[in-house]
């Protein structure tokens, strides 16, 4: 039983991990979504979310901001969807 608890903790200690940028602004905008909506997406989001954290600091930053777009629509959608969460 406690083996199974344990899980969800390294689990989020690791995602909490990727979410440690270069950049304040970052390392606040991906905890708090992490915080907040997170657990809300289903899987295939949660895999866009895991693709995202692999972004250089600078192109997450751009794309955040609104300037630049990804041709990825998964990944565009799911920037707007962190976008909303921590306004």
């Amino acid at each position: 039983m406690q083996h199974q608890s344990a899980m969800p903790e390294r689990v989020n200690s690791a995602l909490r991990w990727r979410c440690r940028r270069g950049m304040l602004e970052l390392d606040i905008m991906l905890n708090q979504f992490v915080d907040s909506q997170y657990s809300l997406l289903d899987s295939e989001q949660k895999n866009t979310f895991d693709l995202l954290l692999d972004y250089p600091d600078q192109l997450l930053f751009d794309l955040f901001l609104g300037h630049m777009q990804s041709s990825d629509n998964k990944v565009s959608e799911l920037v707007q969807t962190i976008r909303q969460a921590v306004h």
